[in-house]
């Protein structure tokens, strides 16, 4: 199977399945000279991983991360520091039950991959998906943790903003109720309302989808290139790339369809520190170039697949039959989601930093160690 890095200067490559023995990722194209520890990459990962409230997967993994190359002690702070070269990075799995997926080996889910790796490869792994499975992500949390260290002067930040039909209220918003209840939701009274919801459908064996708004601060204007290295198309690229993502839009997104070009056009006007916009329709983001407006994406997650509530389906020799799909699921995989956007949206905006300075020779706007502070 090809296809399993993502960027261009700074690049991933995700490897391992949701029930062997682990997972992985090597990051390479990370500058030199950063300051680096396990503890760093593992306070994203916290946040992602699974079995930590009632509504998410019961699956319990540590998410404990090794880094095994790609770092060397400076001497000077006794701590650990990049040196340029590949970061190999290892995650063990400690809790899979391959057994609950016995009855369905034969069997596809659906709204799964397993019809179309099946048709494609014509071999899969039916035990939670492979390399289908959401458990693929937690590879990516680990690159996104590193790709911050690249753009320090950026803040990028995350929140649930709508489970099922249900969508906050952005006049209650407030980034710091983020990481007070268990749907990393930025509307404290939406974060209640949803708990019950949420809790009627674990119950009645059904799942539910989401919308996660990703957001980053301090992006200064340069970033993105003409025609087909856009900053926005890139984002687009890896919101999509998540499992169980539908839909992507920046800014105004889908409702620009709906206003005038007066509406949404953002009027600018002269500052003490130059230009600036009034509004922020474009979602940061003008011809695919950032304009040093916050850079905002959502996406769509489906509901969850995997349900409690019987299903027709066929199997693979073709005959109708009904599947059930046991095992440890997550109600709504969106609200996992929302860490794996802010590490995608790392993981673009520390590429596109990169190809700007080396296009352009500058820095735009962002903080970098000198030469002189390099191993």
């Amino acid at each position: 199977m090809s296809f399993n890095s993502f960027g261009h200067l700074f690049r991933f490559t995700s490897w391992g399945e949701s029930h062997g023995p682990g997972i992985g990722v090597v990051v390479d194209g990370c500058p030199p000279g950063l300051a680096i520890s396990s503890e760093i990459i593992q306070r994203d990962l916290d946040r992602r991983k699974p079995g930590q409230s009632r509504y998410t997967t019961q699956r319990r993994e540590d998410d404990l991360v090794h880094i095994l190359s790609g770092v060397f002690e400076d001497e000077r702070t006794n701590g650990l520091r990049t040196t340029g070269t590949p970061i190999s990075m290892l995650i063990e799995n400690t809790d899979q039950r391959s057994k609950d997926y016995s009855e369905i080996r034969d069997k596809y889910r659906p709204g799964h991959a397993d019809y179309t790796y099946d048709q494609k490869y014509g071999i899969r792994d039916y035990r939670g998906g492979g390399r289908s499975s959401a458990r693929e992500t937690a590879a990516r949390v680990a690159a996104g943790a590193v790709a911050r260290l690249v753009i320090p002067g950026v803040t990028i930040r995350a929140s649930l903003v709508q489970m099922g039909p249900h969508k906050i209220d952005y006049a209650n918003f407030d980034w710091a109720e983020v990481d007070n209840n268990p749907f990393f939701c930025a509307d404290p009274k939406a974060a209640a309302l949803w708990a019950d919801y949420l809790d009627e459908i674990r119950k009645s064996g059904n799942s539910v989808g989401a919308i996660v708004e990703v957001v980053a601060e301090g992006v200064p204007p340069g970033w993105g290139a003409p025609i087909y290295g856009k900053l926005s198309s890139d984002l687009a690229s890896a919101m999509m790339s998540i499992n169980a993502v539908k839909a992507v839009e920046i800014g105004a997104g889908l409702d620009a369809a709906s206003l005038t070009g007066i509406e949404n056009a953002d009027e600018m006007r002269a500052g003490n520190s130059g230009p600036y916009f009034t509004s922020n329709k474009a979602g940061g983001i003008l011809g695919g170039i950032s304009n040093g407006d916050p850079v905002v994406v959502r996406f769509a997650v489906k509901p969850t697949s995997s349900i409690l509530t019987p299903r027709n389906t066929v199997t693979r020799d073709n005959h109708d039959t009904e599947i059930v799909t046991k095992g440890r699921h997550d109600p709504c995989v969106g609200i996992r989601a929302v860490p794996i956007g802010e590490a995608m949206m790392a993981v673009v905006l520390a590429d596109h930093f990169l190809r700007h300075r080396g296009q352009t020779g500058r820095d735009a706007g962002i903080g970098f160690p000198p030469a002189s502070e390099h191993l």
